[in-house]
């Protein structure tokens, strides 16, 4: 596990609304509850990281900006960005197995990192088949999307 730089105030104030957003990672209790909520982030270079509970949101950050993308199930891939001249890959992506896991049981974390390079919109995606040993994932938990709006 590498060590996080310092979360600012406004970073905290983000999470926080994150998570009275209850935003829910699947497809369908998305569609029922409208569209996705945009949760202002930072509005200086930061480091923010968003996970499952982020899946259909809209996160804005500045230019200069590190954002990760940490999903909690060694079934994913590596998100991608759908505007790499906005949002371009900082470094390889890291797969971490959990070393409590038994085999096959898709424990840890896959983690990529990205740079805001310039203003703009990106989509961060990553996907999945596998939801649990020997357990195929339904149309609506296969698919990770969160939008990244740059600002200059």
């Amino acid at each position: 596990m590498t060590p996080r730089r310092p979360i600012t105030l406004a970073l905290g104030c983000a999470a926080a609304l994150l998570a009275l957003a209850g935003c829910g990672s699947t497809h369908a209790s998305t569609a029922a509850s409208g569209p996705a909520p945009t949760i202002t982030a930072v509005t200086t270079p930061a480091a923010v990281t968003a996970d499952e509970k982020a899946d259909h949101t809209t996160v804005k950050v500045a230019v200069g900006a590190t954002v990760s993308v940490e999903l909690h199930a060694t079934y994913w891939s590596p998100a991608t960005s759908s505007a790499p001249e906005v949002l371009s890959p900082a470094g390889a992506p890291t797969t971490v197995p959990s070393p409590s896991c038994r085999p096959g049981g898709g424990c840890g974390t896959v983690t990529t990192s990205f740079t805001a390079r310039t203003a703009g919109t990106a989509h961060l995606t990553a996907s999945r088949t596998v939801c649990g040993e020997a357990l195929n994932c339904s149309p609506d938990q296969r698919s990770y999307d969160v939008t990244i709006e740059v600002t200059g």
